[in-house]
Order: structure tokens, then C-alpha cells, then sequence
């Protein structure tokens, strides 16, 4: 499926890796448009990219339908729907509340839900699509202080891997990406986090988080919107109910 001409809507748009794949897909000759609760990072991202930036909470499955018909009068059908929203709460378990799990399950679970039930017809009525989940490589194993987020991200791997079998026979193929620890303002914040909680340095939690990294860094937001401008290439036409781990060997 050649992108040039195709409406991407990604999720998450406003920064991190969300923005490198607006950059990524529009480069390529998509029509992107990007999803956010926050206008003016959206703002920013569109000037750069010339993407269609419509707000959106999406664990609200109202919102994210009212946001593709938006989107749709710009760009037409929904193509590839990359679900990329996320968000990650870093506390001892024994400390967590039932909230703070609904919490990580509503953005890193219904959020995909919610984009990708909303994007369905448009794929189906054309016989070929794309949906691709941004999940984590805390899909696939556990990390400690994350349990919300790695709950979260498995079930996210789940939901992927039982769409793909039942739309196997329809041309849309629906993948997960799971990268390890990528350099973001998400990762920021939990290394802000981790500072504030063991009055470690900022330069040692760094250090212990690319350990787990065989190649000693953090994945770049680049390489994980490469991968996913990748899944929507004919030669990835077989590639279905995949987790594509970005994690240096790592998983």
C-alpha cells in the first residue's frame, strides 16, 4: 500500500513519537492528521509537517468519532489509523490505586479501542487499511513501579493480536510497535519522576535505564516512526497480528 495520497490519523500527535510520524508519513505524500487533548502542540507539529491537527481526548469514544469526521472533510477516508496515545505512571504497586489503573488501562487500552473502532469502516469499505498500536516492550515482559502501564500495554499486544485474526481476510492488517525507552517527553517525565522519589541524579537514572538497551542508549522517536511508515508498505502486506519490538535487542 503506497502512502502518497492516503489519510494517516495518528493518535498522540503532539509530541514524542507521535510527532516524528506525522513528520515521517508526510514526508512520504500522506495526508496526516493528529489527534491530541492539547491544541497548541498540535499547532506546532502542523506547521512543521502540514498535518491537520484536531483536538481529542481519546478515552472518550464520542470524541474520537467527532474527530475523524473532522478530519475526514479535510482528508477523506481514514487509511492507516496509528493508535500512539499513551501514558505512563511510575509507583509501587502497594501504593497504586484502583483509579490510577483505570487510569493507565482508559488512555493505553480504550484510547486504541476507541481510534481504531472509529476508523474501521473507512478500511473495510475500501478492502485494505492499516492500524498499527505504539505499545511498549512492556507488552511483551514486566518492569518494575509500572505495573498499571505494563497491565495496560499487554492487553494492548492482546487486543491487537485477536483483531488482526478477525480481520485477517478483509486487506487490514493491524500491528503493534513496542519499543523500549524512547527519547521523549514521556520518558522525560519518568525520569523526572524517579529523581524526585530516590534522590538519584538525573544522569544516573538515565544510565540505568539504557541498560536494559544491548546497544547502551535510547531508541529514537525516528526509528519507531520508520517501522511504522514501514508496516504500511506492500512488502509488510503479510506482516499481521505482529509486535515489532524497537529495543536495541533488549526483547
Amino acid at each position: 500500500m503506497s502512502i502518497a495520497g492516503k489519510h494517516i490519523v495518528i493518535s498522540g500527535g503532539g509530541s514524542g513519537v507521535g510527532a516524528a510520524m506525522a513528520e515521517v508519513f508526510a514526508k512520504a505524500g500522506g495526508k496526516v492528521s493528529i489527534l491530541g487533548r492539547r491544541l497548541e502542540p498540535l499547532q506546532e507539529v502542523a506547521a512543521r509537517t502540514g498535518a491537520l491537527p484536531v483536538v481529542c481526548d481519546v478515552t472518550d469514544a464520542g470524541a474520537v468519532k467527532a474527530a475523524l469526521e473532522t478530519a475526514r472533510e479535510t482528508h477523506g477516508p481514514v487509511h492507516v489509523a496509528v493508535a500512539n496515545a499513551g501514558a505512563a505512571l511510575s509507583k509501587p504497586f502497594a501504593k497504586m490505586s484502583a483509579e490510577e489503573l483505570n487510569s493507565a488501562l482508559s488512555v493505553n487500552v480504550l484510547g486504541v479501542f476507541n481510534l481504531w473502532q472509529a476508523a474501521l469502516p473507512d478500511m473495510k469499505a475500501e478492502g485494505r487499511g492499516r492500524m498499527i498500536c505504539v505499545a511498549s516492550t512492556a507488552g511483551l515482559k514486566g518492569y518494575p513501579y509500572v505495573a498499571g502501564y505494563v497491565a495496560a500495554k499487554h492487553a494492548a499486544v492482546g487486543l491487537t493480536k485477536a483483531l488482526a485474526l478477525e480481520l485477517a481476510k478483509t486487506g487490514v492488517t493491524v500491528n503493534a510497535l513496542c519499543p523500549g525507552f524512547v527519547e521523549t517527553p514521556l520518558l522525560e517525565r519518568s525520569i523526572e519522576n524517579i529523581v524526585s522519589t530516590t534522590g538519584m541524579s538525573e544522569e544516573d537514572v538515565a544510565k540505568a535505564l539504557k541498560k536494559d538497551n544491548p546497544q547502551g542508549r535510547f531508541v529514537q522517536p525516528e526509528e519507531v516512526a520508520e517501522a511504522a511508515l514501514w508496516l504500511c508498505s506492500e512488502g509488510a502486506g503479510s506482516v499481521n497480528g505482529h509486535t515489532l519490538t524497537i529495543s536495541g535487542g533488549e526483547v
